[in-house]
């Protein structure tokens, strides 16, 4: 007796949303996650220059792209260019990459490639 009365309180720790138990009981079934609102390229590139571009290639003219939904996974990518200059001091003329925003953070970036659609993109000044 005293093992499936152990056996039964131990099973209310376990009380999902379809179990056989008065709501209040029951946990919630999550909501489907709100989706994130798109966030303000330009903001959150100039506040984060340093993770788009090396200091030392001297970016000029950043210019943004209109933010996307991610392909894969939560928040944003856009695109964004600038006049950069090589280590040595050359230029290296406009270079585009792809940056990926969540939660107003550049989580990611990479050099654009002709897969990404950069170059059909409208860019603006930061």
């Amino acid at each position: 007796m005293l093992a499936g009365l152990a056996i039964a309180l131990g099973g209310c720790g376990f009380a999902d949303s379809h179990a056989p138990l008065p709501s209040f009981m029951r946990i919630k079934e999550a909501g489907p996650a709100t989706p994130e609102p798109a966030p303000d390229v330009k903001i959150v590139v100039r506040g984060q220059m340093e993770i788009v571009f090396l200091a030392t290639s001297y970016p000029r003219d950043v210019r943004v792209a209109t933010p996307r939904r991610a392909v894969r996974g939560p928040g944003w990518t856009a695109c964004v260019q600038a006049q950069l200059t090589s280590a040595i001091g050359s230029p290296l003329g406009v270079q585009t990459y792809i940056v990926t925003i969540v939660d107003g953070k550049i989580v990611d970036r990479r050099r654009a490639e002709v897969d990404d659609t950069c170059g059909s993109e409208t860019f603006e000044p930061i």
